[in-house]
């Protein structure tokens, strides 16, 4: 596959093309778009619904359902097949933020939170793990999901070590 455009055609979406292009998003950008990203770029429920099962098929290695012919079949039900996995699960959150929040100004506030959720990001995807979620000042993170690997709750533990210290890092800037 060549193009998000080529392979929004096979799902039968391809008039949903330009608002993939206009939001620049790639096909490498694919795994990680969340049901929010689809909505805030304006997809609809049903095609939103459709791009994330297709998502998850591409995830698993499989290929989107066709016809004899090779085309995509026309309403075709994409089905994952279920895996089993060890799946960890670490939640993280910026500890003294409500009091925090009441000695700055909300523009203060805001820029450390971007430098906070950012600093995480950061480590989560050194160790290959997935943010599944922003909960305000949390974040909600798996290892194992998309991708396994027999040390994820080492990476886990060892990420949330270096999150640990680049929380100390910022709040040093706080003062």
């Amino acid at each position: 596959m060549t193009s998000i455009g080529a392979w929004l055609e096979q799902l039968g979406l391809a008039k949903y093309a330009p608002i993939f292009s206009r939001n620049e998003v790639e096909l490498d950008d694919l795994s990680e778009l969340s049901e929010d990203d689809l909505k805030e770029i304006g997809l609809p429920l049903g095609p939103r619904r459709r791009i994330l099962k297709a998502i998850r098929v591409l995830e698993a290695g499989n290929d989107v359902p066709r016809d004899d012919k090779g085309d995509t079949a026309a309403g075709a039900d994409i089905h994952v097949e279920a895996e089993r996995r060890q799946l960890t699960v670490m939640f993280c959150d910026l500890a003294g933020s409500t009091a925090l929040s009441e000695k700055l100004d909300p523009e203060d506030m805001r820029e450390i939170l971007r430098a906070y959720q950012q600093s995480c990001s950061e480590i989560v995807e050194r160790y290959d793990g997935h943010i599944a979620k922003y909960i305000g000042d949390g974040l909600l993170v798996y290892f194992g999901y998309p991708r396994a690997h027999e040390d994820d709750a080492q990476r886990a533990v060892r990420a949330g070590l270096e999150i640990v210290t680049g929380v100390a890092r910022l709040s040093e800037l706080v003062g």
